[in-house]
């Protein structure tokens, strides 16, 4: 097998990027040639022995790249991750996929059609607490999972005001960490049905709040979410057939604001290189997707009946 550190470019340079960045930098799997957005100003000082781009194009054109990382606004990714793969390069997609199912589908038929990997990153489920707790869980059977999800979304979102446009977002709470939660739940239970979902939403439309039963074969799980919460709280509480309650605090031992990321990115690139090395694809990012656009057709249909209302 081939060892030698592939070539890879980035597109989209905002909050997100730096954890993908610094995690490219540190592995021994890639070396980062590219990097493009479409703000001059954020190109203008590239990584060492990275060229800059405005235009994601031009990038494929001329970079002579094994992969692409995309880290753009939700509503680009479809056009971004297409583009890429039309060129059989291998694609690593920040959640979500794109911005609803009939976007995702095209993209994980034109990678098996180019035989190339699509992954979509989801990266809650590299977090070590929540790996300690898997590890815990060996031998039991869960009976219900709740995954909290509780951020104040202003304080997260920094300069990428994008978060709060619908349009360009896919929605608010629900299509944007909603991903990460789901991704969750269905690591510890498999594929999960939405059962329940009531969403509330801000005066300029955007979800803030959500609340989300889901169901698999034998075992349930609620999904809370909030874009509006004071501080942050991620975390998951799993209780077994056999009655054991167990916990992972996402957040533990990293208190600093955003630390947990930085370990869970590092396992992303690792995670995708080897993906690549292998050609192992990835179906999550569909699942999700998936999820999403239940969540809110569920939560429409409650309001019409007058469901928790």
């Amino acid at each position: 097998m081939n060892t030698a550190p592939m070539r890879v470019g980035v597109v989209g340079l905002g909050f997100i990027s730096r954890f993908y960045l610094a995690a490219l930098a540190a592995s021994p799997s890639w070396r980062t040639v590219a990097v493009c957005d479409l703000d001059p100003a954020r190109v203008a000082d590239p990584p060492e022995g990275a060229v800059g781009y405005t235009d994601h194009t031009v990038m494929l054109a001329e970079a002579e790249l094994d992969a692409v990382v995309v880290t753009a606004p939700n509503d680009a990714h479809a056009r971004i991750c297409a583009d890429a793969l039309r060129g059989g390069l291998a694609v690593c997609v920040e959640k979500p996929l794109a911005l609803d199912p009939d976007e995702g589908a095209p993209l994980a038929a034109l990678a098996r059609e180019r035989g190339a990997v699509l992954f979509t990153a989801f990266h809650r489920r590299y977090n070590s607490e929540f790996a300690a707790l898997r590890e815990r869980l060996a031998g039991s059977v869960p009976a219900q999972v709740t995954v909290r999800y509780l951020e104040r979304i202003e304080e997260h979102a920094g300069d990428d005001t994008w978060y709060l446009d619908p349009s360009r977002c896919g929605g608010g709470c629900v299509a944007d960490n909603g991903p990460n939660a789901f991704d969750l739940v269905e690591a510890l239970l498999g594929r999960v049905e939405v059962d329940t979902a009531r969403v509330e939403y801000d005066p300029s439309g955007v979800d803030r709040r959500a609340d989300v039963g889901l169901v698999a074969t034998g075992a349930r799980a609620r999904v809370l979410l909030d874009w509006s919460y004071p501080g942050e709280r991620k975390d998951v509480e799993v209780r077994t057939v056999d009655g054991r309650l167990l916990t992972a605090d996402m957040l533990a031992g990293r208190p600093a604001f955003k630390e947990s990321l930085w370990h869970e990115y590092d396992a992303i690139v690792s995670d995708f290189a080897g993906r690549v090395r292998e050609g192992v694809p990835d179906g999550a990012g569909l699942s999700a997707l998936r999820l999403v656009e239940d969540v809110y057709r569920e939560a429409r249909r409650a309001r019409a009946e007058g469901v928790g209302a």
